[in-house]
């Protein structure tokens, strides 16, 4: 079930989307050469802590995965794209990082994630970041208030397959509000003009993920990692986005 979201709701979901958002910048600023995945995790785990904030992750267990997931971080680095379990891995320059995380505070959850390149960049990387990044933008541009829902997932295809890369359809955005996953389901392509009308109050998770030569993935042996099937490279953004009269509100905006 959908539930639309008042103004002095969304108002507070941006409280939390404010707190996401900086929580990420400031986390790819401590993302580099020589720093282990752990130290990043920790950081992450004494802002919430400061904050007051609930981590949605710690403790999620849905039918994939291996056990609970007990971290407050998914990082994923270079083929891994998705829910990276955090480990002993130290940042070696020329790494991409995709930083990931969601929280609660006062009820009320914001999710947003990014990538980054530690060290010494590689143009491609930077051209797959980019493209996330890029199809992003086009459909929280989408994502107007009459519209439906397909043209938030033909915006990120188009720009994908702009860019030369394919999509993967087994994951992508989601509902988002009281709990971290809502209805409903924000696919990563689609067809314009298809799919439930995008209502004023409506808040979503939009979030492109890519892989740099293929549109297959792979689970790790911990149930958690996914990696891209050919070990090509990888890259994910994501926003915590409302519906409103007046247009697309990102809720999770960084400097």
């Amino acid at each position: 079930m959908i539930e639309l979201k008042s103004a002095t709701e969304i108002n507070r979901m941006a409280v939390t989307g404010r707190f996401v958002g900086e929580l990420l910048a400031e986390l790819s600023g401590v993302a580099d050469v020589g720093v282990n995945l752990m130290d990043i995790e920790h950081h992450a785990r004494r802002r919430i802590a400061e904050r007051g904030a609930e981590s949605c992750y710690w403790d999620y267990a849905p039918s994939f995965g291996r056990g609970p997931f007990r971290n407050v971080l998914c990082l994923s680095v270079n083929d891994a794209v998705l829910h990276g379990l955090p480990h002993d891995y130290v940042l070696r320059d020329g790494d991409l990082l995709s930083i990931d995380m969601a929280v609660g505070i006062d009820g009320w959850v914001a999710d947003s994630a990014l990538s980054v390149i530690v060290g010494t960049p590689d143009p491609a990387d930077l051209k797959l970041i980019e493209a996330t990044e890029v199809a992003l933008d086009a459909a929280v541009k989408a994502a107007q208030p009459g519209g439906r829902l397909g043209d938030i997932s033909a915006a990120i295809g188009e720009v994908a397959r702009s860019y030369g890369y394919g999509v993967n359809g087994e994951f992508g955005g989601h509902g988002i509000g009281r709990t971290m996953h809502e209805d409903p389901h924000v696919a990563n392509h689609g067809r314009p003009r298809r799919g439930i009308r995008l209502d004023p109050g409506l808040t979503i998770a939009i979030e492109p993920w890519l892989c740099a030569t293929t549109d297959k993935i792979r689970y790790d042996e911990d149930g958690w990692t996914i990696r891209s099937a050919d070990g090509s490279r990888t890259a994910h953004s994501e926003h915590t986005v409302a519906i409103t009269e007046s247009g697309p509100r990102v809720l999770t905006l960084r400097d």
